[in-house]
């Protein structure tokens, strides 16, 4: 097998649906070569598959874009950057999400459209043509390399936590546009909400999401912990997202999954929004509770995954 004829570095992805934790960013040949080991003489493929896909590895700060579409018209949403790597300053595996904030410090809302227009529109269009429009939410991962950006991923979906912090963002009520969409009457819809420019409006407030996920996680998540400071955490001003979590009948909130909690902060800068997600993120507890301390970090970082690659497989 000739890995070194990948220059930069190898991605190393299951081919397959893996939950988002199917890809791994490696350095050199050795790394992939120990990856593609582990998996195939262990039998243990992320999502169970038999075959695995190698790809050069891309750098630049990586980002999520989203648009609404109804099969022939579609709106953007504001941009998202989102934190794939389990631990600070992106060590650790792949996951399918440890944070995300909106918006980027280095792409304005108003300039999102340039960036649909680039990848979202010939989706649709090609789709249309097939014969089956598509009606929903398109998702692009994109990776903004020093040569343009370029396409990682596309989900037909809303991705979290990218959505945790979209949502809060808007100027305007979602529901009647996904409505229309659905219908298939969204330019009608756009013109008479008094959109005039294309885009979702969005509101000029920032978003910070910090996930807290359980001990393990993501290989192996252990679940049952008792979550405590949830009333507390709503107090500080935050918005908490439950995801991977159940209500025993006396009321305790329970781990049940990966990624338990989305705690998001609002504010009038990414550092505000920050310290709001921040500062209630701390108070709430749970055995073995995991999350990152550098969401939003030096204003994104200029974005969180610079000298990142590899879609969520």
């Amino acid at each position: 097998m000739a890995l070194n004829k990948f220059k930069g570095g190898i991605v190393v992805k299951a081919d397959g649906l893996a939950a988002g934790k199917g890809v791994v960013v490696c350095d050199d040949a050795a790394s992939a070569l120990a990856v593609m080991t582990e998996w195939f003489e262990g039998n243990a493929i992320p999502g169970g598959g038999t075959d695995i896909v190698l790809e050069s590895r891309m750098s630049g700060p990586e980002i999520s874009v989203f648009a609404i579409a109804d099969g022939r018209a579609m709106i953007p949403i504001a941009a998202a950057c989102d934190y794939k790597r389990a631990g600070d300053d992106d060590r650790g595996p792949n996951t399918g999400g440890m944070g995300a904030y909106s918006p980027l410090p280095d792409l304005p809302d108003d300039q999102v459209g340039e960036l649909v227009e680039q990848f979202h529109r010939p989706i649709l269009a090609e789709l249309a043509r097939r014969g089956t429009p598509f009606r929903g939410a398109l998702y692009a991962g994109l990776i903004l390399t020093a040569d343009g950006p370029r396409l990682l991923e596309c989900n037909a979906r809303f991705g979290d936590p990218e959505t945790q912090v979209l949502l809060p963002r808007l100027a305007l009520a979602l529901g009647p546009l996904l409505l229309a969409a659905a219908q298939g009457r969204l330019g009608g819809a756009v013109r008479s909400m008094g959109i005039a420019d294309g885009m979702l409006p969005a509101t000029s407030r920032s978003a910070v999401a910090i996930v807290l996920a359980a001990p393990g996680y993501p290989a192996h998540p252990e679940t049952g912990g008792a979550i405590e400071g949830l009333d507390t955490a709503a107090g500080h001003g935050a918005l908490v997202f439950h995801a991977g979590t159940s209500r025993d009948p006396d009321g305790t909130w329970r781990t049940r999954g990966g990624r338990v909690l989305a705690v998001v902060g609002l504010g009038a800068d990414l550092e505000s929004a920050r310290n709001v997600a921040d500062d209630a993120a701390d108070v709430i507890a749970f055995p073995g509770v995991q999350r990152r301390r550098d969401i939003g970090g030096s204003l994104g970082r200029s974005f969180a995954a610079a000298g990142a690659a590899g879609s969520r497989s």
